[in-house]
Protein backbone atom coordinates (compact mmCIF):
# COMPACT_ATOMS: atom_id res chain seq x y z
CA UNK A 1 0.00 0.00 0.00
CA UNK A 2 2.39 2.38 0.74
CA UNK A 3 4.55 2.33 -2.53
CA UNK A 4 1.91 2.68 -4.51
CA UNK A 5 1.00 5.71 -2.47
CA UNK A 6 5.01 7.06 -3.33
CA UNK A 7 4.33 6.42 -6.63
CA UNK A 8 0.50 8.43 -6.78
CA UNK A 9 2.39 11.33 -5.32
CA UNK A 10 5.47 10.91 -7.79
CA UNK A 11 3.43 10.91 -10.43
CA UNK A 12 1.76 14.02 -9.71
CA UNK A 13 4.71 15.95 -8.30
CA UNK A 14 5.75 15.20 -11.54
CA UNK A 15 2.75 16.33 -13.66
CA UNK A 16 2.35 19.56 -11.77
CA UNK A 17 6.20 20.99 -12.20
CA UNK A 18 5.53 19.70 -15.83
CA UNK A 19 2.48 22.06 -16.37
CA UNK A 20 4.18 25.10 -14.22
CA UNK A 21 7.22 24.59 -16.29
CA UNK A 22 4.91 25.14 -19.59
CA UNK A 23 3.32 28.26 -18.28
CA UNK A 24 6.81 29.98 -17.04
CA UNK A 25 7.32 30.22 -20.65
CA UNK A 26 7.25 32.82 -23.57
CA UNK A 27 7.31 32.44 -27.35
CA UNK A 28 10.42 34.11 -28.39
CA UNK A 29 10.29 37.69 -29.08
CA UNK A 30 11.41 38.53 -32.66
CA UNK A 31 14.42 41.50 -32.63
CA UNK A 32 13.61 44.68 -34.33
CA UNK A 33 16.18 45.46 -36.94
CA UNK A 34 16.76 47.31 -40.49
CA UNK A 35 17.14 44.28 -42.43
CA UNK A 36 13.59 43.11 -41.98
CA UNK A 37 10.55 44.00 -43.13
CA UNK A 38 7.26 44.52 -41.08
CA UNK A 39 3.47 45.19 -41.82
CA UNK A 40 2.10 48.28 -41.48
CA UNK A 41 0.67 48.90 -38.18
CA UNK A 42 2.82 46.03 -37.08
CA UNK A 43 2.73 46.63 -32.99
CA UNK A 44 5.62 46.81 -30.48
CA UNK A 45 4.89 46.88 -27.06
CA UNK A 46 6.17 50.03 -25.17
CA UNK A 47 7.63 51.28 -28.45
CA UNK A 48 3.91 51.72 -30.90
CA UNK A 49 2.74 50.75 -34.23
CA UNK A 50 5.05 50.44 -37.47
CA UNK A 51 3.89 52.75 -39.95
CA UNK A 52 5.44 51.67 -43.33
CA UNK A 53 5.19 54.23 -45.48
CA UNK A 54 7.32 55.93 -42.83
CA UNK A 55 9.69 53.64 -42.30
CA UNK A 56 8.68 53.95 -38.04
CA UNK A 57 7.41 53.30 -35.06
CA UNK A 58 4.49 56.14 -34.02
CA UNK A 59 1.86 55.95 -31.03
CA UNK A 60 -1.22 55.29 -32.52
CA UNK A 61 -1.80 52.92 -35.55
CA UNK A 62 -1.60 53.92 -39.37
CA UNK A 63 -4.62 56.51 -40.72
CA UNK A 64 -6.09 56.24 -36.86
CA UNK A 65 -9.07 58.29 -36.72
CA UNK A 66 -9.69 60.18 -34.13
CA UNK A 67 -13.56 61.08 -33.53
CA UNK A 68 -13.41 64.13 -31.27
CA UNK A 69 -11.06 66.20 -33.93
CA UNK A 70 -11.76 64.55 -36.80
CA UNK A 71 -8.59 64.09 -38.14
CA UNK A 72 -6.17 60.97 -39.22
CA UNK A 73 -2.88 60.28 -38.09
CA UNK A 74 0.05 58.62 -39.74
CA UNK A 75 3.58 59.27 -39.66
CA UNK A 76 3.62 61.42 -36.64
CA UNK A 77 1.33 64.33 -37.84
CA UNK A 78 -2.66 64.74 -38.06
CA UNK A 79 -4.41 65.32 -41.43
CA UNK A 80 -7.61 66.37 -42.47
CA UNK A 81 -7.92 63.31 -44.85
CA UNK A 82 -6.51 59.44 -44.10
CA UNK A 83 -2.65 59.22 -46.21
CA UNK A 84 -3.13 56.87 -49.12
CA UNK A 85 0.08 54.92 -50.05
CA UNK A 86 0.72 51.88 -51.68
CA UNK A 87 3.66 50.83 -49.43
CA UNK A 88 2.05 47.91 -46.98
CA UNK A 89 5.49 46.69 -46.05
CA UNK A 90 9.01 47.80 -45.21
CA UNK A 91 12.26 47.86 -43.44
CA UNK A 92 12.74 50.17 -40.54
CA UNK A 93 15.30 52.85 -40.67
CA UNK A 94 18.35 52.01 -38.68
CA UNK A 95 17.53 54.99 -35.94
CA UNK A 96 13.83 53.63 -35.59
CA UNK A 97 15.47 49.37 -35.33
CA UNK A 98 17.40 50.92 -32.19
CA UNK A 99 14.56 53.14 -31.06
CA UNK A 100 12.84 49.64 -30.73
CA UNK A 101 14.98 47.84 -29.02
CA UNK A 102 15.50 50.11 -26.54
CA UNK A 103 12.10 50.99 -25.56
CA UNK A 104 9.99 47.52 -26.09
CA UNK A 105 8.59 46.43 -22.66
CA UNK A 106 7.74 42.61 -24.12
CA UNK A 107 11.37 41.61 -23.29
CA UNK A 108 12.65 40.57 -19.79
CA UNK A 109 16.14 42.04 -19.25
CA UNK A 110 17.81 41.12 -16.27
CA UNK A 111 20.36 42.19 -14.01
CA UNK A 112 20.01 44.51 -10.74
CA UNK A 113 17.38 47.18 -9.70
CA UNK A 114 14.74 47.63 -12.46
CA UNK A 115 13.94 48.20 -16.35
CA UNK A 116 11.61 51.25 -16.36
CA UNK A 117 10.27 51.32 -19.70
CA UNK A 118 6.92 52.03 -18.13
CA UNK A 119 4.69 51.72 -20.99
CA UNK A 120 4.84 55.56 -22.14
CA UNK A 121 5.32 57.03 -25.95
CA UNK A 122 7.31 59.61 -26.03
CA UNK A 123 6.90 60.61 -29.78
CA UNK A 124 7.12 58.66 -32.96
CA UNK A 125 10.41 57.69 -34.34
CA UNK A 126 10.83 57.64 -38.04
CA UNK A 127 13.72 57.84 -41.00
Amino acid sequence: MKRSHSIVLALLGGASVGALAGCSQRAPVVRITPDAVYANNYFVPGVGYYHAPFNGFFAHPYNFYDAATHRYYFGGQWGAAPHQSIVNISAPSAGAARYAELYRTDVIRGGFGSYYGGGHYYGGFGS
